[in-house]
């Protein structure tokens, strides 16, 4: 690190860049700047444009109410950094303190922080993928690309994934009067991440709302017409659905090849990074001047067995680039720990989805709560006889309450009687969520082990 001081002097002096200029590099920026960062900031972009809010892409600017190019993150504080945008960063040199740009570029670093996140996986059959009509939603562009097709009224728009964005896109869809059929590989939607007793909810609401859903199959081809016009699709079954969009939904890849060959912890699983978030390197041994941040980041989290979590959500992207922020700039005394409950919210079919923990660890399920059957109510979670996850249906108000009893490793089943507690929920059922080795297209939380050199693994394409 150049310069001269002291130590506290010099952490607040030299060089910071970070690698992904979205939610969780635009508030970790802000948050160094706050606390006094005084050195160059380079905030280093794979797309064109400023930070934005990708929530709002899968909600309101599919059904029209707002635009995709008006949806940049409200900026908290100026920021003074040298922006980089446009082009992705392709290398890591550790030893030289480098990050390679696509541009041919080189940008030195003091610290670096990676918040690069994640991108909507692909379908797996290039040809296919590139039919007209195919799409993915994860970036502002996939966003008006696909709200200006589903304005010009298609026939009949096909999900593949039904997660909480496949979801999301079906509920929008269905609002705007279109026809659409959903086909999920697992049981139910929303089963990765909730399990099969919620997930049977939330079939019931996607039919009464006229989806055409589809479980337990898999789309195996999608076929064009001599235009390259997509045109239909067919199914496991040996069914086949005739539809002119297609909007893949397959779950999320972590940007981390560019760290290929790099030396640090990365692969699939995303950068594994100690509980203040600096990361490892491939042999295990923690960094003191790389950190990660957001959707990327596997970090131990001690409420959940110090197991690694990778987290796609608003939320832990936010906390998580606070926390890397104040440890850059603080000595090994001052840094903290990354204690966030993980809390995560959808809006679908009329109803606001809101959980808290970790529910795919749970292996059962309490109605504490009002009842499945008004589709209102408060399921918790237990594991190995604690609370590990609560989700709320239209009772988002009681999560604070249940995000207490995860944070104090409450008993499971609670011992309290509840106010509303309707006959079926009297006592704990399986949460029946799906074989962990099978990928479904809903968790949103993935716990990827202890291992923090592991690298490796496998995922079984939709063909």
């Amino acid at each position: 690190m150049p310069g001269d001081g002291s130590l506290e002097q010099l952490r607040r002096d030299g060089r910071i860049v970070v690698v992904g200029a979205s939610l969780a590099g635009l508030r970790a920026a802000e948050t160094l700047r706050a606390k006094g960062f005084t050195g160059s900031l380079t905030m280093i972009g794979d797309e064109p444009y400023e930070p934005y809010d990708r929530p709002p892409l899968s909600k309101q600017v599919l059904l029209g109410r707002a635009d995709a190019g008006r949806t940049a993150l409200p900026r908290l504080r100026f920021v003074d950094a040298t922006w980089r945008l446009g082009s992705a960063a392709t290398g890591l040199d550790m030893a030289a303190r480098r990050v390679r740009l696509a541009d041919g570029g080189e940008v030195p670093y003091d610290r670096l922080l990676i918040a690069t996140g994640v991108r909507a996986r692909p379908w797996p059959r290039e040809a296919e993928a590139e039919l007209d009509g195919v799409f993915v939603m994860r970036t502002r562009d996939d966003g008006a690309a696909l709200a200006r097709r589903l304005a010009e009224g298609p026939r009949r728009v096909l999900v593949i994934g039904a997660g909480f964005t496949g979801s999301e896109i079906a509920s929008a869809c269905r609002e705007r009067g279109i026809d659409v059929t959903v086909a999920e590989r697992g049981a139910s939607p929303l089963v990765g991440a909730l399990g099969g007793v919620v997930g049977a909810v939330a079939a019931e609401m996607h039919r009464e709302h006229g989806v055409d859903l589809r479980c337990g199959v898999m789309v195996t081809a999608l076929e064009g017409d001599a235009a390259g016009r997509v045109r239909a699709a067919h199914l496991s079954d040996g069914s086949a659905v005739e539809t002119d969009v297609v909007i893949v939904s397959l779950g999320a890849l972590r940007n981390t090849e560019w760290l290929a060959g790099s030396g640090l912890g990365a692969g699939p699983r995303g950068i594994a990074c100690d509980a203040g978030c600096r990361a490892f390197d491939i042999r295990g041994i923690v960094t003191d001047d790389i950190y990660a941040a957001g959707d990327v980041a596997r970090c131990p989290h001690p409420l959940f067995g110090y197991q690694f979590l990778s987290l796609e959500h608003w939320g832990n992207a936010v906390a998580q680039a606070e926390i890397a922020a104040h440890n850059m700039l603080s000595e090994s005394a001052g840094r903290i720990p990354h204690m966030e409950v993980p809390a995560f919210w959808s809006s679908q079919f009329g109803v606001n989805i809101k959980s808290v923990g970790v529910p795919s660890m749970g292996t059962e399920i309490l109605i504490a709560q009002g009842s499945l059957a008004s589709r209102r109510f408060v399921g918790v979670y237990g594991y190995q006889g604690r609370v590990i996850g609560a989700v709320g249906f239209d009772q988002a108000r009681w999560l604070p309450f249940y995000q207490e009893l995860i944070e104090a490793t409450a008993p499971f089943p609670p011992s309290f009687p509840t106010v509303d507690r309707h006959p079926d929920g009297q006592r704990p059922v399986d949460a029946d969520f799906p074989d962990p080795s099978v990928p479904t297209h809903g968790p949103t939380v993935t716990l990827s082990g202890y291992s923090p050199a592991d690298r490796r693994m496998t995922f079984t394409p939709a063909h």
